[in-house]
């Protein structure tokens, strides 16, 4: 396990009721927590895409408040509103605010943020971007003349392209969407795409000669820095980034920290770990 990740308990979240209850007894002890203590765990529950985002936050965090020990929850978008679901509706004799096992939901994109504040599993008032993620264009460390903009890519046709595949993924979906959106369409790209099943895939197909260049999402290229870099990022006018936020948990049981952590990934130094990682920063009001 790495140095990062030690002082975590990482765990996918069951849907059920029993793993519900299971979470709340592991993390409460029946009880509910009002103040910070030696003990108190921090719980943010996400998807697993954006573990490695969470647990860094989560440990600058710790940083900030050794009091208190940040634990990363995983679960798939469906399987997370299945279980706060269940908790509030099933469990409605167990939680109540200030009760909850959770303190933060972190979902990858907006979409699921948007569906619990319309049922008020989330508190709306405290729904905080974060991060954004965008297509860009990465080149092996080796390959000096790579492609600079998307543009200059698409005059080349020697060059090659590993994309994912758009029946596959998410990344695949976005990638199919921005090059035919860019001036030529798909038909510019014609038998220039390399296709691979999912982002490892492309990764691995570029890093393996199959591709010249590759198109990944942020996130992907910051994993394996040490082997490809960036050399354009798509234009937001063909490519909106994805906006990824969190909100506090309905039966946060300390909302005090909740809004600490919630005003602690707005500051210099979780922006920078989020750059570090391939993310961007979306823009605040009055930015």
């Amino acid at each position: 396990m790495s140095e990062r990740k030690e002082g975590f308990m990482t765990r996918k979240l069951q849907a059920s009721g029993l793993g519900v209850m299971l979470l709340a007894a592991a993390l409460l002890g029946g009880g509910a927590i009002s103040n910070i203590s030696a003990s108190e765990p921090f719980v943010i529950a996400g998807s697993p895409r954006m573990a490695d985002l969470l647990v860094a936050l989560g440990t600058a965090f710790e940083a900030k408040h050794p009091e208190v020990k940040a634990q990363i929850h995983q679960a798939p978008g469906l399987e997370l509103r299945q279980m706060i679901a269940t908790m509030e509706n099933r469990d409605r004799t167990k939680y109540f605010i200030g009760s909850g096992p959770i303190h933060i939901v972190a979902p990858g994109g907006d979409e699921l943020i948007t569906r619990l504040e319309w049922r008020y599993y989330v508190l709306p008032e405290s729904r905080t971007p974060y991060s954004t993620e965008s297509l860009v264009l990465v080149a092996p460390e080796s390959l000096v003349d790579a492609p600079t903009s998307f543009e200059a890519l698409a005059k080349d046709r020697r060059i090659r392209i590993a994309v994912a595949d758009p029946k596959l993924t998410v990344l695949g979906q976005r990638t199919d969407e921005f090059l035919a959106a860019l001036a030529g369409g798909r038909a510019t790209w014609a038998d220039r795409l390399d296709v691979a099943t999912d982002a490892k895939g492309v990764l691995d197909h570029l890093l393996n000669g199959q591709a010249d260049v590759a198109i990944v999402f942020g996130p992907d290229a910051a994993r394996v820095a040490n082997r490809v870099r960036v050399t354009a990022m798509a234009p937001e006018q063909f490519d909106r980034p994805v906006m990824h936020s969190m909100a506090m948990e309905r039966f946060c049981p300390n909302r005090a920290l909740c809004q600490d952590f919630l005003g602690f990934i707005r500051t210099a130094e979780a922006e920078a770990i989020i750059k570090r990682l391939g993310y961007g920063i979306p823009k605040h009001n009055g930015d």
